[in-house]
């Protein structure tokens, strides 16, 4: 009964951290992606309980970086994942690793729920975007040769949106290939999803 009167504070602590970070953070910017949310707890839950029944064994935080880089660099091939979906896969793995290990450590409970409040706020800053501009880029292929001339950029910017129908911003001329009237563009606008 001592072990699981030890593991409680870390567990609910993490749980409640997850549940801020996954459920009112992350979710409501993210409604079509409900299975990543899944994924999150399952791995949050899971890696609390594998590190804190391990810690009792002698192993060095090297192991508990080794696990971590051995979660983080795991890659799901059935469909890419943002580099922002990946974040916050990297959150849900570390905060277990740091909430298991804060009695192996001079780090007291209250402390730690300081540490973990940072965490919210600093997350919840920069999905709010808040001084933050989220912008993305796409390169295309663009056949309208006549319009990448320096005197015409209102026109290819005005033809860019209304084909993509996306908010750019600006874009970059690339590669032009003149046999075959086409031109590499990247565009750049700003990320409709976080919006």
């Amino acid at each position: 009964m001592s072990v699981l009167s030890n593991l409680l504070p870390g567990l609910a602590l993490n749980l409640v951290v997850a549940t801020i970070i996954i459920g009112f953070i992350y979710y409501p910017a993210n409604r079509s992606k409900r299975d990543y949310v899944f994924t999150f707890f399952s791995f949050n839950v899971l890696i609390y309980f594998i590190s804190t029944l391990l810690r009792d064994v002698q192993l060095t935080i090297g192991f508990g970086f080794g696990l971590l880089a051995v979660f983080s660099t795991l890659r799901y091939r059935t469909e890419q994942i943002r580099v922002k979906d990946m974040t916050y896969l990297f959150i849900c793995i570390t905060l277990p690793f740091m909430n298991a290990l804060f009695m192996a450590t001079r780090v007291t409970f209250a402390e730690l729920v300081a540490i973990n409040l940072i965490i919210v706020v600093f997350v919840l800053v920069l999905e709010k975007g808040w001084g933050v501009n989220y912008e993305l880029d796409k390169e295309i292929v663009y056949e309208k040769i006549d319009l990448i001339r320096p005197e015409n950029h209102q026109l290819l910017l005005a033809d860019l949106r209304k084909r993509t129908g996306l908010p750019i911003k600006h874009f970059t001329i690339g590669e032009i290939d003149l046999l075959r009237d086409t031109a590499r563009i990247t565009i750049f606008y700003d990320d409709i999803e976080s919006e």
